[in-house]
């Protein structure tokens, strides 16, 4: 069995306000409804560039799990827009929009929700709210601060956590919603739901037409003194056979604004000016416009590219300073090391950058390293830690007095020739037997055991060459 709708459409402006910020489309394959933000700062422009995206999604080309990729995509397009349109026109800066939309294909339907605009569906006479609040009251509900009831009054229940506003943050609540003959849908501006409660609107939709039910439903809301815009569109699920599909309708600031649109062409976009007067009007005649304040909490994100670049920036300058900082510090260190055959004393500090010299030879010594103890010999290779350049200095000459230390070890260790000891004689030409005495004995002292210097011994110069 083929689906289809049989929708109405409906706008009013409300008993306050002067500017109508709801634009809604209804057709045979979408219901979309935007509910414009910012007063003066334009949100007609805002719903009625959303639903001129949005409303190309109405065709039968489109079914099944695609319909979820097709909103998505045509969302995010429609955020793309009001960027541009922000771009173009600095003063609508601020501006933004719900989005609440039904695509139809015949069997089932696919949702898109961004905002506090709901959609309800009735079927056996239960009313069932298909849409999730982005508001800070629903916030409190979900987190069980507030009951439902206490929702319907609080005093910030207008304020809203997330819009289409151009920002890259702005993504819809996505969901495929089974249907059926004799399915009743509903979308509605939060005009309604502000101040009519779900029995009341569950007893509108019961009986009439749907062109009878949205007339009912902005009544009831203008009785209950709704000082807001009232968007209502109602679609009933029926039998292709009892009905053809009708005409898409457009309303609210998407109709008046299309000027010089005709056929499928996408109206040109005209800004209206004025914010919404009366009820929020103080006695000393400034006008406050409650949906001046709807998504005030957040912060402007325009140009947000240029801000991330900042971000990288003052994130690549830290970085630049602490590692100059760090760079400078290690050219205030001295260490004491090899250069080639000689010991050298070394500023910096003795690690591999790549790409980076962290040290250089600040002064190059005649001591030569093999002239060193053991010891010292591999304390020198394995480098020594100096405080300062006076410091290193002092290492050096410290293991200057143990070099000259080990020379003198080896001094006292080398034997020599005695003075006075006879040459050996060389028998004469005449060929006579020559008679030698016998030499004559010397002890010699032993080595001192003694380190030079106090700190050098026999056995710590064994590998000085």
């Amino acid at each position: 069995m083929t689906l289809s709708l049989d929708y109405a459409a409906l706008s009013d402006v409300g008993r306050v306000r002067r500017n109508n910020e709801d634009s809604a489309y209804a057709g045979p394959h979408l219901l979309l409804l935007a509910d414009g933000m910012g007063g003066a700062a334009a949100g007609e422009v805002a719903s009625a560039a959303a639903v001129q995206v949005l409303r190309r999604l109405d065709t039968a080309t489109i079914t099944g799990e695609d319909m979820i990729e097709a909103l998505a995509g045509a969302v995010h397009r429609a955020n793309e827009r009001l960027s541009e349109l922000v771009e173009e026109d600095p003063e609508r800066e601020g501006m933004g929009s719900t989005v609440t939309a039904l695509m139809f294909d015949g069997e089932q339907l696919g949702l898109a929700h961004l905002g506090d605009s709901r959609a309800y569906r009735m079927r056996d006479g239960r009313l069932q709210q298909l849409s999730h609040d982005h508001t800070f009251v629903q916030s409190l509900v979900d987190e069980g601060r507030i009951s439902q009831e206490e929702a319907f009054t609080h005093p910030h229940r207008n304020l809203i956590l997330r819009v289409l506003d151009g920002r890259p943050d702005s993504d819809p609540d996505l969901q495929m919603l089974d249907v059926q003959a004799g399915d009743r849908l509903l979308l509605c501006s939060d005009g309604l739901p502000d101040y009519v409660n779900d029995d009341v609107i569950a007893a509108a939709m019961a009986d009439g037409t749907p062109d009878s039910v949205v007339v009912d439903l902005i009544t009831h809301a203008l009785e209950a003194g709704s000082n807001d815009n009232v968007t209502c569109i109602v679609a009933d699920v029926v039998e292709t056979a009892q009905t053809g599909a009708g005409a898409p309708q457009l309303v609210g600031a998407a109709a008046e604004l299309a000027q010089g649109g005709t056929g499928g062409a996408e109206p040109t976009i005209a800004v209206r000016g004025g914010g919404g007067e009366g009820a929020g009007a103080s006695e000393s005649g400034e006008h406050l416009d409650p949906e001046e304040l709807r998504y005030a909490p957040r912060p402007p994100k325009r140009f947000i590219w240029l801000r991330r670049l900042g971000a990288l920036a003052v994130v690549l300058a830290l970085v630049a300073g602490g590692g100059w900082f760090a760079y400078s510090w290690s050219q205030q260190q001295y260490y004491v090391g090899t250069d080639g055959d000689y010991v050298a004393i070394y500023r910096g500090v003795d690690e591999q950058v790549p790409g980076l010299t962290l040290s250089r030879v600040h002064e190059q010594k005649t001591l030569e390293v093999d002239k060193l103890p053991t010891y010292n010999r591999e304390q020198v290779e394995g480098t020594i830690q100096a405080d300062d350049l006076a410091a290193a200095r002092e290492i050096v000459e410290e293991l200057q007095r143990a070099a000259d230390a080990c020379a003198g070890q080896q001094a006292k260790t080398t034997p020599s020739p005695r003075p006075g000891t006879p040459a050996p004689s060389t028998p004469p030409a005449s060929g006579k037997p020559v008679v030698s005495k016998p030499p004559v004995s010397v002890p010699v002292a032993p080595p001192s055991s003694t380190p030079t210097n106090g700190a050098v011994g026999p056995d710590d110069c064994d590998g000085v060459r």
